[in-house]
């Protein structure tokens, strides 16, 4: 009996999912252009526009049932709850690291999520881990020590964004709902208070938006911005192997690191650099790992045939 050759990655998933991460690894030049817009009125432009671009989506294509049954499911509902906060506070806290001139910062946020995606699966899962997954652990949690004795004080902007990326992620994968349908949930839920938080801002003078025309447009463009890569991301995801989205993910932190120092001309200190450094090795040990165990797998499930 001949070996089964390993499925080919598929061009356009591949396209899919590379779109994705790199228009998320541009976003640290994307929210400086909405500036003298505050934090507080491009996240809630972000969740309100947001709303809009997926109802016009939906309308457009596939129509409101999957909408309608993730509503009538109550812990499906619940989980797109609890993930539309997570991702309102991932939102908000890189929005303001950004136009805080810490996109270095949160790049690390997004180095730092798949480590603690596995300290996520052990704590609330119960998984074990493989030798070489805890040595990548610890080497990130050495990484964060050395970062946070040179700053002198806990990286809090990168460790809220791997936090609350984590388990949003968590979230949506026990929810089991499709991306558009569950992307209209969750900003149906933050709708309301991002329209008060709107109202609130233009009672005080503080509202940009529709003050000058070019700002307004790119406050309402933030829908279609946050929208497009969340549904590239899940078209991706569909149709390219685990292994192959591991190493994609990658593209985005790589990508605002660039900018943050390239571009943006943020400092790196030589002992934060030691730290990145340290969360690259570590990343690199669970790429590593991650391959070799999906060679194993896929080896293993070729023989059981034979052994019928």
């Amino acid at each position: 009996m001949g070996c089964v050759p390993a499925p080919a990655t598929d061009r356009r998933g591949l396209a899919y999912g590379t779109s994705a991460y790199l228009l998320w690894g541009a976003f640290p030049l994307y929210f400086p252009l909405l500036e003298p817009a505050g934090t507080v009125e491009i996240l809630a432009s972000r969740m309100a526009w947001s709303l809009v671009t997926v109802l016009v989506l939906l309308r457009l294509t596939g129509g409101f049932a999957g909408v309608r049954a993730a509503v009538a499911d109550r812990r499906a509902f619940g989980l797109l709850v609890a993930a539309a906060v997570l991702i309102a506070v991932n939102w908000g806290v890189y929005i303001w690291g950004v136009n805080s001139k810490h996109v270095v910062e949160t790049s690390l946020g997004y180095f730092i999520n798949p480590l603690f995606t596995i300290v996520l699966g052990v704590v609330v899962l119960g998984e074990r881990l493989r030798r070489a997954q805890w040595v990548a652990v610890g080497i990130g949690a050495a990484a964060v020590v050395v970062i946070t004795v040179d700053f002198g004080r806990l990286p809090w902007i990168a460790l809220v964004l791997a936090f609350s990326f984590g388990m949003y992620g968590y979230c949506k994968k026990r929810a089991d709902v499709g991306a558009a349908d569950s992307l209209a949930i969750e900003t149906g839920v933050q709708f309301v208070p991002a329209v008060i938080a709107l109202a609130v801002l233009g009672a005080q003078g503080d509202l940009v938006f529709g003050t000058r025309w070019s700002t307004s447009l790119l406050l309402a463009l933030a829908g279609v911005v946050t929208a497009v890569p969340l549904l590239l991301f899940a078209a991706g995801t569909r149709r390219l192997p685990l292994s192959v989205v591991g190493l994609l993910q990658y593209l985005t932190p790589v990508l605002q690191f660039g900018v943050g120092v390239g571009i943006r001309h943020e400092p790196l200190p030589t002992s934060e650099l030691i730290g990145f450094v340290l969360v690259w090795v570590a990343l690199l040990v669970l790429t590593v790992d991650g391959l070799r165990h999906q060679r194993a797998a896929r080896q293993t499930s070729r023989l059981e045939p034979a052994l019928v």
